[in-house]
């Protein structure tokens, strides 16, 4: 009989071992442990240690608490500017209720997946390329506020959601180096055009001073000569300096003058008119001074009436008739220019010359 009792505690022994290995649990201390007894759930969840439930009535199921890396797969769309991107980032997320995380949803991995690479086309097409590139702050607070939505519901919260990369096709990427080189090409030539326009006022300041001592240009000469010369080269450039040109202009100008004023400028020998020939006129009276017929001889200018010249007379050759010059000429060894000789008459010269008040022929 003593048998039989001991053979019956072994047995009893050997069925409690079994079933506190059916019912003994271990929960981990990032996890929570969801009871179902008979497909109803108890709650609260429970607590990470050592518990127990009831085998073949009871079922367990862990849920984990920690912080969730899920990568998104990379995204094609269309940005707002009608460019072609493929975009991939990363959600970071984890279970704040996790009795909501069974129930509601059937799978919060996969429910979290989907709604991150939806989110993600939906803000590609609402942003232009330059945010994409430049502004993913602004892009990364959004995309987490549209999956954290309706994950909230399912007992997840979204802890953050980070853009990795940005693929862009290669006519793009080229158009955009272009467009970069050009921005630095239009920044290289506004500086250079800077610095030439306050090199131009510096060195508008510099011709000032030098101006008012043009001793300056000298030692400025100098200082570049010596520069040019301590590269030990055998050819040395010397500028020709253009005040020394101007210098030789003034000089030559000078000489000009001079040469003008040592022999007086002969004055151009005004023209005679020619004499009309007398009309019948009778004889004038001794009493009186003679008075010239009408059209016979050419009015003089006032300043001839005033102070009348000295008649210079040449008799040439062949018995011209004499022919007084204009005032301030002046004639070879007194003779008159051949211009104002008065042609002979078409008869006989006479012997004798003809007085003043001869009549002659044109």
């Amino acid at each position: 009989m003593l048998s039989e009792l001991v053979g019956a505690l072994v047995g009893l022994g050997a069925v409690g071992l079994v079933y506190v290995s059916a019912a003994a649990r271990v929960v981990k201390q990032y996890e929570r442990g969801i009871v179902f007894r008979f497909g109803r759930l108890l709650s609260p969840p429970r607590p990470p240690g050592f518990t127990v439930i009831v085998p073949f009535v009871d079922r367990l199921q862990k849920v984990n608490m920690q912080i969730v890396t899920l990568p998104i797969p990379a995204q094609e769309g269309i940005t707002r500017d009608n460019v072609t991107v493929r975009v991939d980032a990363v959600v970071y997320f984890k279970v704040i209720d996790p009795e909501n995380a069974v129930i509601q949803v059937e799978d919060y991995r996969f429910a979290v997946s989907q709604m991150a690479q939806t989110s993600l086309r939906s803000i590609i097409g609402k942003s232009d390329l330059d945010d994409l590139l430049s502004n993913r702050e602004k892009l990364n607070q959004g995309l987490e506020l549209m999956i954290d939505s309706p994950a909230v519901g399912w007992g997840v919260q979204i802890d953050r959601v980070e853009i990795k990369d940005v693929s862009l096709p290669d006519t793009m990427k080229r158009s955009m180096a272009r467009q970069a080189e050009a921005d630095r090409e239009r920044r290289a030539r506004v500086i250079n055009a800077d610095a030439e326009l306050q090199a131009s006022r510096k060195l508008a300041e510099a011709a000032g001073v030098m101006s008012q001592q043009p001793a300056a240009l000298q030692l400025r000469l100098l200082q570049t000569v010596v520069a040019v010369a301590a590269e030990k080269n055998s050819t040395l450039v010397l500028p020709f300096p253009v005040e020394l040109l101007r210098f030789l202009e003034r000089a030559q100008s000078g000489e000009d003058g001079t040469h003008s004023a040592l022999g007086a400028p002969v004055q151009p020998v005004q023209a005679v008119q020619p004499v009309q020939p007398v009309s019948d006129a009778p004889e004038q009276s001794a009493e009186g001074p003679p008075t010239p017929a009408s059209g016979t001889a050419p009015q003089l200018s006032e300043g001839a009436a005033a102070e009348p010249p000295e008649e210079v007379t040449a008799t040439p050759a062949h018995g011209l008739a004499q022919v007084p010059l204009g005032e301030g000429a002046s004639t070879p060894s007194g003779e008159a220019p051949p211009e104002l000789w008065a042609e002979p008459p078409a008869e006989d010269v006479p012997s004798a010359p003809a007085p003043a008040s001869a009549a002659r022929d044109d």
